[in-house]
């Protein structure tokens, strides 16, 4: 469970980082391997990276407290709806929060894509994570090629031409 001051100093990083990421660019990744990521979604079932080999991933790590992390959710359904007919996926882990309040959270803002949670911070902290939101995009190898901390537009015709370039042909 995150503590106060540590919430606190997650919200001062993405601060930092600034708003919205409309004319930034995703960050090639150069961070080394890719972690593993295993966790249950609200109603049990069990979520690991690895079920989702073949196919792009979006990872998102975010807390319903951040309010970069509210702000981008819309952004990201844009971008599943527009890849929904490709081999796409999105993971969002909320970290450290109670199903109560990330149902509450949902029940105001309806999102169609796999919600997890890492209640003990424990995939946060495997992952490197330093401020919320904090994002990965992987490719079907099963390997991360871009990251991105802080809100970013996720519907652009940029990023869509990087997340498509890394898709399997059909």
């Amino acid at each position: 469970m995150l503590t106060r001051a540590t919430c606190a100093w997650l919200v001062v990083v993405a601060l930092m980082l600034g708003g919205p990421a409309v004319a930034k660019d995703l960050l090639v990744w150069r961070g080394g391997a890719t972690p593993s990521l295993e966790l249950k979604d609200s109603e049990g079932q069990t979520h690991r990276l690895s079920d989702f080999r073949g196919k792009v991933v979006l990872i998102n790590f975010w807390a319903t407290w951040c309010e970069p992390c509210r702000d981008e959710m819309p952004s990201i359904q844009r971008l599943k709806n527009k890849l929904g007919d490709k081999p796409f996926a999105v993971l969002a882990v909320n970290v450290g929060e109670s199903e109560a309040r990330i149902a509450d959270f949902l029940s105001k803002l309806p999102l169609d894509f796999t919600i997890v949670r890492d209640h003990s911070s424990a995939v946060m902290k495997a992952w490197r994570v330093r401020g919320l939101p904090a994002s990965f995009v992987i490719g079907p190898d099963g390997r991360i090629r871009y990251h991105f901390t802080g809100e970013f537009e996720w519907e652009g015709d940029k990023v869509i031409k990087a997340l498509t370039g890394l898709m399997p042909s059909r």
